[in-house]
């Protein structure tokens, strides 16, 4: 199945839970919106494309649940459930944009009956299009690639953080199918360990050989020379770096690449950033990007056992930021892009995309 799919038979949202890699591959149904929104905040759903959808088919559930007398009561009822599934998480762009998008065909319908039919067909369109433009984006990335390439990838960007194929992993899955053989180290990426769960179960599926490391290990990797490109996804990419980082764009994606990509440049490895245009916020800057903290216990415990002292202060950031100068080139569905990016050209190829 997808990552993320609309069940027709139990009308509802169905989706893999990730919670429960590796050891499980199971479907969990969505069946209100509180369950989504505790599924998008532990997980069970993630990665910003993915979230984009979730998103959408968030609007959609919310139209079946909502039982208002009259339709007017009934769109603000269900806004208010969307722009709570919005919130869930604030840093990748992709679920608050998506919700948007079905909310606008919400508020074009004149009845319940056409509002449940027409946010459905849009967020199946939603659905749809990230698989598609997901699969020109690995075709475009994969010309990066040589034969034998060595990869090393940090966090999931690959078929279970889009609802299919993938953005990092994409360009991977991209160049198997021309031909190639590409290899791939994979970091653990704490703190959630999306690499080691999620990362390494995908790639053994699809046959690529895969080798984990230790986040901490990555250095050594590329002292050593055994990696060739480091390729990673975006949770939200903006053109203006803001006050810290000025006009260049800035890459927000999960807490480690920022270093990860401080190596690379170190050692000559080049930085690949695979994202759709979708990801990219061209409204806000770096500087209003809130970036999400986890629950302090993800440190404090490993899987239930005590790893420090209840009282020990955590910092736990999910995601840091990396500015376009340490990226050597960025990657979407309409192209490769090396920056620094020409804002106007950018943005135009971003609109040609959204047609």
């Amino acid at each position: 199945m997808r990552t993320i799919e609309w069940d027709d038979d139990r009308d509802c949202i169905a989706m893999v839970d990730q919670t429960k890699l590796p050891s499980e591959y199971t479907t969990y149904h969505a069946e209100t919106i509180d369950q989504l929104i505790e599924s998008i905040r532990r997980l069970r759903v993630r990665g910003a494309p993915a979230l984009g959808a979730a998103g959408a088919f968030g609007v959609a559930l919310a139209t079946r649940r909502n039982e208002a007398a009259t339709f007017e009561t009934y769109v603000d009822g269900v806004a208010a459930d969307a722009d709570a599934v919005a919130s869930a998480r604030p840093t990748a762009v992709n679920l608050s944009r998506e919700v948007g998008t079905v909310l606008d065909e919400l508020r074009a319908c004149s009845s319940i009956s056409e509002a449940r039919a027409r946010t459905l067909a849009a967020a199946k369109d939603i659905a749809d299009a990230d698989v598609e433009r997901n699969r020109r984006l690995g075709a475009h990335g994969a010309t990066l690639l040589d034969d034998g390439a060595r990869v090393m990838t940090h966090c999931n960007a690959g078929a279970l953080a889009t609802v299919d194929w993938g953005t990092a992993l994409g360009v991977v899955y991209s160049a198997q199918e021309d031909g190639k053989t590409v290899s791939v180290i994979a970091n653990e990426t704490r703190p959630l360990n999306q690499g080691s769960r999620i990362t390494t179960v995908e790639l053994q599926e699809r046959s690529v050989d895969v080798t984990l490391i230790p986040d901490n290990a990555s250095g050594l990797c590329m002292q050593e020379g055994m990696v060739d490109a480091l390729v990673v996804g975006a949770d939200r990419i903006v053109l203006d770096g803001g006050e810290q980082f000025g006009d260049q764009g800035v890459v927000f994606n999960k807490i480690g690449t920022y270093k990860q990509a401080v190596l690379a440049t170190r050692h000559d490895v080049p930085v690949v950033v695979a994202a759709p245009h979708s990801t990219v916020d061209t409204e806000r800057s770096a500087d209003e990007v809130e970036i999400e903290q986890r629950d302090p216990d993800e440190l404090r415990e490993i899987y239930g056992t005590q790893n420090a002292p209840p009282e020990t202060d955590v910092y736990n950031p999910a995601f840091d930021p990396t500015p376009m100068e340490l990226v050597d080139y960025l990657v979407t569905e309409t192209g490769v892009y090396e920056p620094p990016l020409d804002r106007a050209a950018f943005e135009s190829a971003a609109d040609r995309a959204a047609v």
